[in-house]
C-alpha cells in the first residue's frame, strides 16, 4: 500500500484490515470503544503483525504517531508501551524503514525484503503546503521506488496507490488544494504507465466516491476555473465557478442574519487554502452520490467497461492476476 493518508487510514487499511471502526487506528481508540480487555487488534498493529499485513513487502504514507507509545514518542498515541515500528525492524534485518524521501531514494532495493515508509505523524502535507525543504516524498516519488522495488519479483505483484488528500482538500472545501492532488495523482498514474508494459501489466484507476463539488456558471474556455463566473446570477452579487453544495464555505460567504450573500471576490486570496462558497453549513463538506469512473488499461482491461458494483473492481482484478479462490483467467 502505498498513500498520501496515514497508512492506517480507511481505504489502505482495507487492504489488510478486518475492523469494526475505521477510526481504531492504535490501541487508545479501541479502548475507548470497546474496553481495555476487549483484545482487538487495532489496524496499525494489524499492518505489523496481522495475517495480511505482515506480509506486505512496501508500506508507504503518513501516521506515525499511530504505530509508537506517546511515552516513547512524544507524538506518540500508543497506550499499550509499544513501539510497532521497532518491533518490524527486529522482525527481520532486511525490513527497512525510511522517514524522509532522501532515506527513500538512497535506499538499496537489492538489499532489502520489505519496506516501511512513514513520512509523517498523520498524514501527508498537502504540495501546496509544502516547500524546497519538504523532507517528505510525492506520490509520483513513491510510485516511482515502489515499483523499481517489486518489479524484481519475477511472480509479479499487486500495489494500492492512492492519491488521498484529494479527498481530504474536498471536505475542507479547499478546491485548489484538491485539484493539485488530483495532478498529484496524474502524475503517479502516467509514471506507473511509462515504468510498466501494457502486455503484462493491468493498471485500474478509480475512486471509491465522488463529493459535493460543483462546476458552473458557463466559464469561458480558457478562463480561470478559479475565479468568478461570468454569469451574474439573480441577486446580482458575482459567483464563483467552483463551489460546493455543502461545507464550512457556507458561513464565510452567506448572511445568514440577513439573508444575502457576501461578494466572494471580496474575500479571496488566491491562496491555497481559500474556502470555496457552500450552500448549506457543515463542519465537513459530505460526499457525492454519483457513480465514479474506473478506468483500465493492460491485459484484462476490457472487463471494465459498462457499469457495475464496486465490489466487482477486485474480483476482476483477481480474475487477471490468477489469484484467490474464484474464476482465473489462466484456468
Amino acid at each position: 500500500v502505498v498513500t498520501t493518508t496515514r497508512v492506517t487510514h480507511a481505504s489502505p487499511a482495507g487492504a489488510y484490515a478486518h475492523i469494526a471502526e475505521r477510526n481504531w487506528e492504535n490501541d487508545f481508540e479501541v479502548k475507548q470503544s470497546c474496553g481495555r480487555t476487549s483484545n482487538i487488534d487495532d489496524i496499525a498493529l494489524q499492518l505489523i503483525h496481522g495475517e495480511t499485513g505482515s506480509k506486505f513487502k512496501i508500506m508507504m504514507g503518513g501516521g506515525k504517531h499511530h504505530f509508537v507509545d506517546s511515552s516513547l514518542y512524544s507524538k506518540g498515541k500508543r497506550t499499550d508501551g509499544r513501539n510497532l515500528i521497532e518491533e518490524y525492524k527486529a522482525q527481520n534485518p532486511r525490513n527497512a524503514y525510511v522517514e524522509t524521501k532522501e532515506e527513500l531514494a538512497k535506499l538499496n532495493l537489492k538489499e532489502v525484503d520489505r519496506i516501511l515508509g512513514l513520512f509523517h505523524d498523520s498524514h501527508l502535507e498537502f504540495r501546496l503546503d509544502t516547500d524546497e525543504n519538504a523532507t517528505q516524498p510525492t506520490l509520483e516519488e513513491m510510485t516511482r521506488r515502489t515499483i523499481e522495488f517489486l518489479s524484481q519479483d519475477e511472480n509479479g505483484y499487486f500495489v494500492f496507490i492512492e492519491g488521498g488528500r484529494i479527498d481530504s482538500a474536498h471536505h475542507d472545501n479547499t478546491p485548489r488544494k484538491a485539484l493539485d492532488e488530483t495532478v498529484e495523482f496524474s502524475k503517479a498514474i502516467q509514471l506507473a504507465r511509462e515504468m510498466t508494459n501494457e502486455e503484462d501489466t493491468l493498471i485500474v484507476v478509480t475512486a471509491d466516491h465522488s463529493h459535493a463539488f460543483t462546476y458552473g456558471g458557463y466559464p469561458y474556455r480558457g478562463s480561470d476555473i478559479f475565479a468568478s463566473s461570468p454569469t451574474k446570477p439573480d441577486d446580482k452579487t458575482p459567483m464563483m465557478v467552483l463551489g460546493y453544495s455543502n461545507g464550512p464555505g457556507h458561513t464565510k460567504f452567506y448572511d445568514s442574519k440577513n439573508g444575502v450573500r457576501h461578494d466572494p471576490t471580496t474575500l479571496m486570496t488566491g491562496k491555497a487554502n481559500d474556502e470555496y462558497p457552500a450552500t448549506f453549513p457543515r463542519d465537513s463538506e459530505t460526499h457525492g452520490g454519483e457513480d465514479v469512473a474506473v478506468y483500465a488499461s493492460g491485459p484484462w482491461s476490457h472487463l471494465f467497461t459498462g457499469v457495475y458494483e464496486q465490489n466487482a473492481i477486485p474480483h476482476m482484478m483477481a480474475y487477471a492476476l490468477c489469484v484467490g479462490n474464484g474464476l482465473k483467467a489462466c484456468d
